[in-house]
């Protein structure tokens, strides 16, 4: 299982610190060093992000969008999505329904 409330390597130059989670629905911190990527990848979760540091180039599918520190964004489930940290970043992202495979238990 993974180890919940301590900070993991995701991608190159990308940490992350997976909360608790409730019955339904979890989150996770993420931090990103400028340039670094969250690769493209889809899940069939919906998920909202909120910017709490910096800014990052989101693409959902074929769309981009900016999200800038204070701001949100929202991604459908099964939509393949990436983003790009354009400054140094810091993010909370929410999942519903549990994302099991982030939690150990897939």
């Amino acid at each position: 299982m993974s180890q919940l409330n301590e900070w993991q390597n995701a991608e190159p130059g990308v940490k992350r610190k997976i909360f608790q989670p409730g019955a339904s629905i979890m989150m996770m911190e993420v931090h990103f060093e400028e340039g670094a990527e969250g690769y493209v990848h889809s899940h069939p979760h919906e998920q909202i992000s909120y910017c709490l540091e910096g800014k990052l180039e989101f693409t959902v599918e074929d769309r981009k969008q900016i999200v800038s520190a204070g701001e949100t964004i929202v991604i459908p489930g099964n939509a393949k999505h990436g983003c790009r940290a354009l400054q140094k970043s810091k993010l909370i992202d929410a999942f519903t329904p549990l994302r099991l495979d982030l939690l150990g238990r897939a």
